[in-house]
């Protein structure tokens, strides 16, 4: 057995492997199968999250023009509009190549980022297109740019803009004496006030863990490096000024899909895929494991299902959705 899984109570992974839900077939196979993108089993489960189950209902929704909803609805339309579908496409393993998703990538390319600073809006220009500059803000923008580079458009340059606002403007403030000031800054002291708002940092860092190694430019690792170091000294969920209290009681909530919310599964998740291993992640990391089931199955404690164009999995049941990522965590951290 391995190191990692000696903490189980069960081995869920029969059950992960299951052909219910094709998506999480796959990442099981990958990412705790360690099996290669050519497997035959890889692919299939692949081509399986296209055919069927939330993927294909959620395509089958989709408007001629590529939006979801209506167009300029693609952020305030919760959670329905075109933002939040790419965010569920790209959590659910959907190929970026389908030309349904391809054309849902150009709209939101198009319609919400704006075009000066390659932040992303939740309202787009009344002209011209493009997303308004005073709009942008850091949660959606790290959304987008992780959703869109796991649906294929890495190599976008348009996303080079996207990543270069995250490293210019993300900040990191842990209590500081005065808000920042001037754009973006002054518009939203909701999420770049005197502390940062900790769920736009998980996108950031969420979207900068998704760039390859070897694409990363020195700017980039840099900026990772400041917003790992702001979540371990908020030993992920804590108060960094006061670390026996919870930030907020919903982050030790275990949910799938996250959207703009966060909690420590997610952020131990990221945090793992860039190997990190560091003593304050301990009490998180001991959470997570505490609420395994004597199956050795997780429960969904938190989702937005019921809001979606199809539900995902069932609030107060066995999430094959956070079970797959809590191993995936614990492999990781055992290394």
């Amino acid at each position: 057995m391995s190191v990692w899984m000696s903490v189980l109570k069960a081995d869920p992974i029969p059950w992960l492997l299951e052909d219910d839900n094709p998506g999480v077939r796959r990442l099981t196979l990958t990412s705790l199968l360690d099996k290669p993108e050519s497997d035959p089993e890889v692919k299939e489960a692949g081509a399986a999250i296209m055919r069927r189950g939330a993927v294909a209902k959620i395509l089958a929704k989709q408007k001629a023009g590529g939006w979801w909803e209506r167009p300029e609805q693609y952020y305030t339309a919760k959670y329905k509009g075109t933002v939040w579908q790419l965010i569920l496409l790209a959590e659910l393993g959907a190929d970026g190549g389908d030309p349904r998703i391809r054309k849902a990538c150009e709209f939101i390319l198009e319609t919400a980022q704006d075009a000066g600073s390659g932040g992303f809006s939740h309202q787009p220009r009344a002209k011209g297109g493009g997303g308004t500059p005073g709009t942008v803000i850091p949660c959606l923008t790290g959304n987008m740019v992780w959703s869109l580079i796991k649906l294929g458009f890495g190599d976008d340059p348009r996303m080079a803009k996207g990543i270069d606002w995250i490293v210019k403007y993300q900040r990191f403030d842990d209590g500081i004496a005065k808000a920042p000031q001037g754009p973006p800054y002054s518009s939203w002291p909701q999420c770049f006030g005197k502390h940062s708002c900790h769920m736009g940092v998980v996108k950031a860092l969420k979207a900068l863990a998704a760039v390859p190694p070897a694409r990363r430019t020195p700017a980039i690792e840099k900026t990772i490096d400041r917003a790992v170091e702001y979540l371990l000294i908020h030993h992920i969920h804590k108060k960094s000024h006061d670390l026996e209290s919870v930030s907020k009681p919903g982050w030790l909530r275990l949910g799938f899909p996250w959207m703009y919310q966060t909690d420590i599964l997610e952020i131990l998740g990221i945090l793992t895929s860039l190997g990190c291993r560091d003593s304050r992640m301990a009490e998180a990391l001991d959470k997570l494991v505490s609420k395994q089931g004597p199956d050795g199955r997780w429960i969904l404690e938190n989702t937005f299902s019921g809001r979606f164009h199809s539900n995902i999995e069932r609030k107060g049941a066995p999430s094959k959705w956070v079970t797959v990522y809590a191993l995936g965590v614990l492999k990781r951290f055992a290394g």
